[in-house]
């Protein structure tokens, strides 16, 4: 998905060249202020406004008052934000029946897609292990989470993990794909959880 400017403001235009430039030379998004001084703006308001633009037309994935959330939409195809890491996550290989293009357009277009690097190996009977790669997508509602869905949780005190979540019994369990690992019983105002599992990408 390619988009072109000619369906622009000056001023949408303006700002999104801005952002282009920024990510290449930062690799990371800019911040609203940053935006702001850039385009000669004392307000957030103007900056807001054309960047729900910019993504109403197609040209940036934006969780609207998250700043550091932005993808350049044509660029999300060639690859997703690291967004840091998570203990004892990884990759599944599971696919044998090899073609000459491997589509992953459909996954890679779920909205505001990020992946996190494995550390550890708690999720090894799962097939993930440490060093790879896991492609999350974002969870919005904790209460929809299913059973036995792998999550990215984090945990005051104990930082971000990956595991699978259990609830029963009006606890919430972080249970590992790895017998010398505990579950870790929480109740569910004890944990944040960043996203769901999509795909897993190790590199041979």
């Amino acid at each position: 998905m390619e988009a072109s400017n000619n369906n622009l403001t000056n001023a949408q235009n303006e700002l999104y060249e801005w952002i282009k430039n920024y990510l290449k030379d930062f690799q990371h998004s800019p911040s609203i202020r940053q935006m702001m001084q850039a385009m000669g703006l004392k307000s957030p308001a103007p900056i807001q406004s054309r960047l729900k633009h910019l993504q109403e037309k197609g040209y940036i994935s934006w969780q609207e008052g998250k700043a550091r959330t932005m993808q350049l939409v044509d660029e999300i195809i060639e690859g997703v934000p690291i967004m840091g890491s998570v203990a004892a996550g990884g990759l599944i290989e599971t696919y044998s029946d090899l073609q000459e293009n491997f589509d992953i357009s459909d996954v890679l277009k779920k909205k505001d897609i990020f992946a996190l690097s494995v550390n550890g190996d708690s999720m090894i009977d799962a097939c993930i292990a440490d060093g790879d790669m896991v492609l999350m997508e974002p969870i919005k509602d904790s209460n929809s989470i299913r059973n036995g869905t792998i999550v990215s949780a984090m945990v005051p005190g104990l930082g971000t993990t990956l595991k699978y979540f259990i609830k029963k019994e009006g606890k919430i369990f972080l249970e590992a794909a790895n017998p010398s690992y505990e579950p870790i019983e929480l109740s569910l105002d004890e944990v944040v959880f960043q996203g769901k599992l999509l795909a897993v990408w190790r590199k041979v």
